[in-house]
């Protein structure tokens, strides 16, 4: 690989770690920034960095690494990068010589994390989803069966069992110990009934939240600067380890076709939801699910309707969009508003 290959990696590193500032994420961004520096030394996973053969950013490569040193730290493996997390170092060349003596330390142990890219599945991204079913209530009917895409852990498979807050619009169950309230920017969503009939995720490799190693190589891809996420996830955990998920270890387009071919029950609407997932699919796929769902599309009636929400990342403003489209009535994306990558805020543009 030439010098203007490695610039090229170089380059889309330093665009997730400027994602990651986007996202008050100071400490992650410098981890990642440190990743560049180990293009130059010999380990494994430098010159797996350097060998990369696809585009870092969009493989959110950088971010598989980022995991697996957050785990050493979090599961006392490795003390030397308390103080990065801490905020006590903040000097980039100085974390960028703690980074590359404890990838050289762990090498063997840290390179599996480059297998599969960073399991985000994060429950402050239902905040957006709960909007959205809101929404389509006043327009196609508030009782929905809800298929997940790429659901890893099932954490957002298990949203209607979350408490949410959404500008003073509340959903969910009172007593419920995940609380879900974003900061909102906006006007609030509507005020409509929602029922939740069922909820199935699918995802090639799905994580099984009631093993505790599990949970916590998990916790590993949490960014540190963000406390309450890991409350979030223990929330999560314990919900799973009361009623585990339903995630179908699948192919993400077989998944779906089969899903669409299942008979649905009369005044439901059939929802595919997915966020943070669309951009890690071969084109492939994604031409297969598209061609799927509007081809269902045109066969949903007023009393079996279906829809389309998806929570993605423009990677044009680095926004992350909420985006609906149903059937019938509804055809065409609705881009109701935007979000923070992991449900801090949400910014809602319909009344």
């Amino acid at each position: 690989m030439d010098i203007l290959d490695v610039e090229d990696i170089a380059q889309g590193m330093r665009g997730q770690a400027e994602h990651c500032r986007r996202n008050d994420a100071p400490v992650t961004a410098s981890i990642i920034l440190a990743q560049i520096a180990l293009m130059d030394g010999d380990t494994q996973c430098g010159q797996t960095i350097r060998n990369w053969p696809g585009k870092p950013l969009e493989d959110a490569m950088p971010l598989r690494l980022t995991g697996g040193l957050h785990y050493l730290h979090l599961t006392g493996r490795e003390s030397r990068l308390g103080p990065i997390y801490g905020g006590e170092i903040s000097d980039q060349q100085a974390i960028n010589a703690i980074v590359a003596d404890v990838v050289a330390d762990h090498d063997a142990e840290l390179l599996p994390w480059f297998d599969n890219p960073p399991q985000t599945n994060e429950s402050g991204r239902s905040a957006s989803f709960m909007a959205g079913l809101l929404w389509l209530s006043g327009r196609i009917g508030p009782r929905f069966e809800l298929l997940e895409l790429g659901a890893s852990a099932g954490v957002n498979t298990m949203m209607e069992r979350y408490h949410y807050d959404l500008n003073g619009v509340l959903a969910g169950p009172e007593d419920s110990p995940m609380r879900i309230k974003p900061i909102w920017r906006g006007p609030p969503p509507p005020q409509a009934p929602v029922e939740i009939v069922s909820t199935h995720g699918c995802d090639q490799n799905p994580i099984d939240l009631t093993d505790d190693e599990t949970a916590a190589r998990l916790k590993g891809y949490i960014w540190p600067e963000m406390p309450a996420r890991f409350e979030r996830m223990e929330a999560s955990i314990a919900l799973a380890k009361q009623d585990a998920p339903d995630v179908a270890k699948a192919d993400g387009a077989d998944w779906v076709e089969a899903q669409l071919l299942l008979p649905q029950q009369s005044g439901v609407t059939r929802v595919l939801i997915h966020s943070i997932v669309w951009q890690y699919l071969p084109q492939t796929t994604k031409d297969r699910i598209t061609s799927a769902m509007e081809t269902a599309g045109k066969a949903a009636t007023a009393d079996r309707p279906l829809a389309w929400m998806s929570l993605e990342t423009n990677r044009k403003t680095f926004s992350h969009e909420l985006i609906i489209r149903y059937w019938p009535g509804g055809e065409e994306p609705a881009l109701l508003g935007r979000a923070h990558a992991h449900g801090a805020w949400v910014e809602w543009f319909e009344g």
